[in-house]
Parts: C-alpha cells; structure tokens; sequence
C-alpha cells in the first residue's frame, strides 16, 4: 500500500475521532486526534523517516491532508483547537468509506441533502452510565483519597524570561496559560545547560503576544529528543502529537538556528520548518 494510500486511510480516521470526540464533554484536541489516527494506522519503515523539520514523514504528510477537511467544511482549526462541524459529522454518513471521503475531497462532492446526522454511540452511552453509577456507588463506600502532594516546581534563575507571569504583563495572552514552558532534551548541554534538565534558563521557552510560547537556540548539527516540560515538573509534560507523558519528539537538525512554538491548545510543538511547511 502506498504512502498516500495510508495517508488517505489516516484521514478518515481522523474524521472518524473527532466525530465520536464530539459526543465527550472534552473534546480530543488536534494533536491527540493524530496521534489516535496513527495508533490505528501505523507508519511503515518510509513514513516514520525523519524530515529536515525533525517529524516523521507520515505525520507532515497527514497533517498536511487534514487541509483538505477544512477546505471541505468539516472541520475546523483555531487557537481552541480543532472542531468537526456539522457537516463533517454529516460526511462520517455520507462518505463511509476511505474510497469516497477520498473522491468526495477530490471532487468536491456536496453532502446530500437530507444526510442525517451520525446517532450517538449507544455502547459508549450504556458504558459511560455504567461506570458513573460504579463511581458514585464506590464514592459512597470508601474514603475519598488523598490527593497525592504537589511537587514543588524547580527554582528558575532569576535571568529566566520563560513565564506566563512574565509575559502577560505585557500581552493579551489566555489566562489559562502554565506558569513556564521548557524544552529539555538532548540538546540541553549544547545549551549550557544538563540534558533532561527542565530548570535551566536556557530551556525556558517564552510567551508570545499570539498565546504560543517560542524558544529560538543554537544547535550544532544532529538528531535530538525532547518533550515540552510544564510549571517546572516532569509530573505534566507532553510528547510528540501533543500527547501526555508520550513518545519524545525526534528532531534532525542541519545545524544553526532554530525556533520551536508549544501551543497550549494543542499541547504540541513545532520547529520552525514544521510551521513553514
């Protein structure tokens, strides 16, 4: 099966989840969604190579498709997130097939009218109720638990620039921002820094007047690893696809500067090559 064949049968994943998404009271965010799609489609030996940008081949690919969904009209891709609309929901009916979401993108194919809309999962329903009542049963049996303590987050150099705090008193960013982002990585001692070391002010990335946080480094050439580090502690840190406590991002680098964004939304991040694909 070709790279495109695969990158079609992802797609559909894709509209699939964030079509049962849309039934959950917190939606699966962008990152999680591809990161589901790529679980149920694994990349071959090909698409799991690393790009210029440091991500693999099949996920540049896939989420350049997810381009598609919006062009459609099924979807759509804000600083909230990403949202399926109604008539993407609709698509998950009319086109149920990889083949025919394919040529109805292709074609620019109209949902026919009086599509119906996707029926709510009864299992998920039946499943979701059950193990409310479970909860609330237990709840009324047993102790509450102890909510384990916080870790206190690791003391930041004075010199940091990398806050929330910091940078909202000169931006109009969320209010639901972490305190800090870090990246740390294998590239930490090429910043002075120890590799895996979230505290050092040489990791700490910045918050942007737009509500993403940026980090621009030096770097020698290479391949690293890293995950994006929140408030300080390990106990919240996300992987590639945005995922928490998931895989390490891979990033090849040709040598010299590079900038990395963290999107909070999303809970990915991005090189700059990545953003200007």
């Amino acid at each position: 099966m070709s790279i495109r064949d695969n990158t079609n049968r992802r797609l559909k994943e894709v509209l699939d989840i964030m079509a049962a998404g849309s039934w959950l009271v917190e939606k699966p965010n962008g990152g999680e969604v591809l990161a589901k799609a790529t679980t149920r489609i694994p990349f071959t030996k090909e698409e799991s190579e690393l790009l210029s940008g440091g991500i693999p081949r099949g996920h540049k690919n896939l989420t350049k498709a997810t381009a598609d969904l919006v062009k459609a009209g099924w979807m759509t891709k804000g600083r909230s997130g990403w949202e399926i609309t109604e008539n993407g929901l609709r698509a998950t009916v009319a086109f149920n097939t990889v083949e025919k979401l394919v040529d109805a993108l292709g074609n620019g194919t109209l949902i026919p009218a009086g599509t119906p809309l996707p029926e709510k999962p009864a299992e998920k329903a039946a499943a979701k109720a059950a193990a409310k009542k479970a909860s609330s049963k237990s709840a009324a049996t047993k102790p509450a638990a102890k909510k384990p303590a916080a870790k206190k987050p690791s003391a930041k150099p004075a010199t940091a620039t990398g806050t929330a705090t910091q940078a909202k008193e000169s931006t109009d960013a969320p209010a639901d921002q972490p305190t800090s982002v870090a990246l740390a990585g294998t590239f930490g001692e090429a910043l002075g820094a120890k590799n895996w070391d979230p505290a050092h002010s040489a990791l700490q990335m910045t918050l942007q007047h737009s509500g993403t946080w940026q980090l621009t480094a030096d770097l020698p050439a290479g391949k690293y690893s890293y995950k994006a580090v929140l408030n300080g502690s390990w106990d919240e840190n996300y992987g590639a696809f945005g995922v928490l406590d998931g895989a390490n991002h891979e990033f090849a680098h040709v040598g010299g500067s590079v900038t990395f964004h963290y999107n909070h939304a999303t809970k990915d991040v991005l090189s700059a090559d990545d953003t200007e694909s």
